[in-house]
């Protein structure tokens, strides 16, 4: 367990941070929680469980009302984001079951350690070849007919709800892409939509599994999510202005650090 902190609701770091965050999210479209969890290890020294369990309340917080725009702009593909919760909802559950029924021992420590490590790791591979997936993706048409593609949706879930669960990544970069690689004719804005309204209800649920645990800071939570909201405004109001290559590079380089410092 990290320091406590519960006397510092208004952490001047935790909201700098926040913002930080926010203003990358809200530039670059990608998950918080690919930027949070190292953070909240290597700045704010929590143990990897805590770490998870806070970022996946401040992704679902963070993303709602994202989500409910999309909605309202008709971006979002809702068979799909049925079909990959039915996957994924039941996955999360059967996990912090699971950790439940076990408890955080130092296996499940080093299992949270190392798939935070790789969902790092994939999470950089995928926004390093962002513009390489859809040709990817139409070439794979030819395997994958529309009768397969819900089962497929299904599993993404499955694999999404577990990985989500055990590392707090996974449910907005790398679920994106899978969605574009399943579903490569779709509109770029409607794979966004979509992702963000599969991400709110299972960050949510997987965030309440380790709060049960015990693995949520909420004070520091708090202070996150003051700086992050108006953090991902101005982000937004960024975006126009910020070369998307150089910005994508410095996040691959940021991720692909995290990811190795954290398996290391």
């Amino acid at each position: 367990m990290g320091p406590p902190r519960g006397a510092h609701v208004l952490d001047g770091i935790a909201i700098a941070s926040g913002l930080g965050v926010g203003l990358i999210v809200g530039i670059t479209g990608v998950g918080g929680g690919s930027l949070m969890t190292p953070l909240l290890l290597s700045v704010f020294k929590l143990s990897p469980a805590v770490a998870i369990g806070t970022d996946l309340f401040f992704a679902s917080l963070t993303k709602m009302s994202g989500s409910v725009a999309h909605a309202r702009h008709g971006h979002v593909n809702w068979a799909i984001v049925r079909r990959m919760l039915m996957g994924s909802i039941p996955a999360s559950i059967a996990t912090i079951a699971l950790m439940h029924q076990t408890g955080i021992t130092k296996g499940w420590a080093s299992a949270l350690t190392f798939s935070l490590g790789i969902a790092l790791l994939l999470t950089a591979v995928v926004v390093a070849f962002k513009q390489s997936w859809q040709p990817l993706g139409l070439r794979l048409e030819r395997w994958i007919p529309e009768s397969r593609k819900p089962a497929l949706m299904l599993a993404l879930g499955l694999v999404l709800g577990v990985l989500v669960s055990l590392s707090s990544i996974g449910a907005g970069a790398i679920g994106a892409t899978l969605i574009l690689l399943i579903h490569p004719r779709m509109e770029a804005r409607d794979i966004v939509g979509t992702d963000i309204a599969h991400a709110v209800p299972l960050t949510l649920v997987a965030g309440i599994g380790h709060a049960s645990l015990g693995n949520v800071d909420w004070s520091l939570l708090v202070s996150l999510l003051i700086g992050s909201l108006p953090g991902i405004w101005l982000g937004a109001q960024l975006t126009r202005r910020l070369p998307d290559g150089v910005v994508r590079s410095l996040l691959c380089v940021s991720l692909l650090m995290a990811g190795w410092k954290v398996i290391h």
